[in-house]
């Protein structure tokens, strides 16, 4: 399915809110059509995006444009053809439950790049429209796919993005995860996704992505990348709270260890977390396998050790298993976001990373705060036996590497 220009369905969006209150129904599904007709292939969709019309309308639209009735007449109207409050109701407003369920069924299995701004299932529409209808859903094949459509899925062919050696039972990790999520959730328990992000070069330096600039003006910015030794790069770390949808993002300037990670989350818990769970027994934090929050890394480890200890909290982790770290919340809810956010912007300054990621705002109510930190972060810090042996750590029985429990020391 070919989609035109953001440009293009732009100014059909707003001929069609100009044109509206002038037109009845049959003339505004006429000029709909029309729109879509003279746009070519892909047309209809495009206009269905713009003016929020259904495909079905808009190509009625075309029948009666290409095969008019004698009688049919488009003259301008505030008159609606139908009566005041005529015509079925979107089922979506009188079943409360049906988009919860639908994401619930198509979430948990997500596959492929989450990178990517669409997301897609590899469950077919019929498999869905029957495990809605198990739960007293009255729903067609034709509008789960209208559904998805709208939550942002599709259906795409497979893509090389695995990252490195597949685990056995990689899959097998997915569903005690969010298993464990749905749990803390019910108990009103935080959920917290972290990574880091990649690392960001501070200067007048090409950014990806377009964004409105004047004709033939476009923001000019040095021809080769090389790093500025004064202004360096900086480390966004952040933390995803996924079921408030709010991130957080502390910005370093020194090292990506585990002990920059930990030190983020904590920020993240007194500056956000801990007025909105001010109840909470428990954190669960579900990382990756890699990075400065590795489960191989006993530094990590130990310094959830001293946060628990530090907010009398047991930590739950579950690690994403290798070659999955793009299924993690925090990169498609957060990461993707702020890379929409800030594309086609040159960093010229860490003040300027740190605002254009606190801005950072979607049409689902995702919020994020971002502040800067200046602390040294140094590599090389060895975690003793002694140490590691005296972290209250209680792995689970499924992959206890990647699934663990931290106690704080003063719980009995």
């Amino acid at each position: 399915m070919v989609r035109l220009s953001v440009a293009t369905e732009s100014i059909i969006q707003q001929k069609y809110k100009q044109l509206k209150p002038y037109f009845n129904e049959a003339s505004l599904r006429a000029w709909a059509a029309a729109e879509a007709l003279s746009l070519g292939h892909g047309g209809i969709t495009s206009v269905s995006r713009a003016t929020g019309l259904s495909r079905t309308t808009i190509h009625a639209g075309v029948v009666e444009l290409v095969q008019p009735r004698p009688s049919a007449s488009l003259t301008s109207s505030r008159t609606s053809i139908r009566q005041p409050g005529g015509g079925r109701k979107a089922l979506v407003e009188t079943d409360a439950s049906l988009l919860s369920d639908l994401e619930a069924l198509v979430d948990p299995t997500t596959r492929g790049d989450p990178e990517s701004p669409l997301r897609w299932t590899s469950k077919s529409s019929a498999k869905l429209t029957q495990a809605l209808q198990d739960r007293g859903h009255q729903i067609s094949p034709r509008t789960v796919c209208t559904l998805l459509d709208d939550l942002g899925y599709s259906l795409q062919a497979n893509r090389k993005t695995r990252e490195g050696k597949e685990h056995p039972e990689r899959d097998e990790q997915f569903q005690p995860i969010a298993d464990t999520v749905m749990d803390f959730q019910k108990r009103h328990q935080p959920v917290i996704s972290v990574d880091a992000k990649k690392k960001e070069l501070i200067g007048n330096y090409k950014n990806q992505g377009q964004e409105w600039q004047p004709q033939k003006m476009p923001i000019e910015v040095n021809t080769h990348d090389f790093m500025d030794i004064q202004m360096g790069k900086v480390i966004p770390y952040g933390v995803y709270d996924i079921t408030a949808n709010q991130g957080w993002v502390t910005v370093g300037l020194d090292h990506d260890t585990a002990q920059f990670a930990v030190a983020s989350i904590r920020q993240w818990w007194y500056r956000m977390g801990q007025g909105l769970y001010p109840a909470a027994k428990e954190l669960m934090i579900t990382a990756d396998c890699g990075g400065s929050n590795r489960y191989r890394t006993k530094l990590w480890k130990w310094e959830l050790q001293q946060l628990a200890n530090e907010l009398n909290l047991t930590l739950h982790i579950c690690h994403f298993p290798p070659g999955t770290s793009k299924w993690n919340k925090i990169e498609h809810r957060l990461f993707s976001q702020i890379t929409e956010n800030w594309r086609g912007r040159a960093l010229v300054s860490r003040e300027v990373v740190v605002n254009l990621i606190a801005s950072t705002k979607t049409s689902t109510g995702l919020s994020v705060r971002a502040v800067l930190d200046e602390g040294k972060y140094p590599t090389g810090i060895q975690v003793s036996k002694e140490q590691f042996n005296s972290i209250r750590m209680e792995p689970d029985t499924f992959h206890g590497e990647w699934n663990y429990r931290i106690l704080s020391m003063q719980q009995s």
